[in-house]
């Protein structure tokens, strides 16, 4: 019996086996969260493009002039970009007009963390406006969320564009 024990303990067969399976976890662990990051750094990239899509109605005066709810049209906008990833009605939008571009003001926020919205404004023709566009981004797994964003596992997003619109309303000759 003791020939047996010594013949098993000198045995090799299952030491990949086991080093696999102490690297399994790490690995699996790395994999999820390089591809959570990637899908959250999608995102960001998908809301940046699409606040810039929809400012592009507001800087040439689309918007103002417009039949329908600006604020409406304006998000209508977002979401016909923002398709995928993006939750429409989560975007919390704010456009205001500035004086002069040393107005501007950080976003504020309640005490979830979410933006607080001062209103729609989109303004006139050649005024500036800022347009800012947060959404709050949850990660889809809930093993790597809380260990990137905390215990909520979500990360709150904010485009901002600070722009002048075009002189839209002409007097022609």
């Amino acid at each position: 019996m003791l020939s047996f024990i010594r013949k098993w303990m000198k045995r090799k067969d299952g030491s990949t086996a086991i080093e696999f399976s102490m690297l399994l976890i790490p690995y699996i662990t790395l994999s999820l969260g390089i591809m959570e990051i990637s899908l959250m750094f999608m995102s960001a990239s998908l809301l940046e493009g699409a606040t810039d899509s929809a400012a592009r109605l507001v800087r040439t005066g689309q918007i103002q002039q417009g039949a329908g709810d600006p604020e409406t049209v304006f998000r209508q906008a977002l979401c016909d970009y923002a398709t995928v990833l993006v939750r429409c009605d989560d975007m919390i939008i704010e456009v205001t007009t500035l004086n002069n571009y040393t107005d501007y003001t950080p976003p504020t926020y309640d005490v979830n963390g979410d933006m607080v919205t001062a209103g729609f404004n989109a303004g006139g023709s050649n005024d500036k406006v800022l347009i800012r566009v947060a959404y709050r981004y949850s990660m889809m797994t809930p093993l790597v969320g809380p260990l990137l964003n905390g215990p909520d596992g979500s990360t709150l997003f904010v485009s901002t564009i600070v722009l002048q619109t075009e002189p839209y309303e002409f007097q022609g000759v």
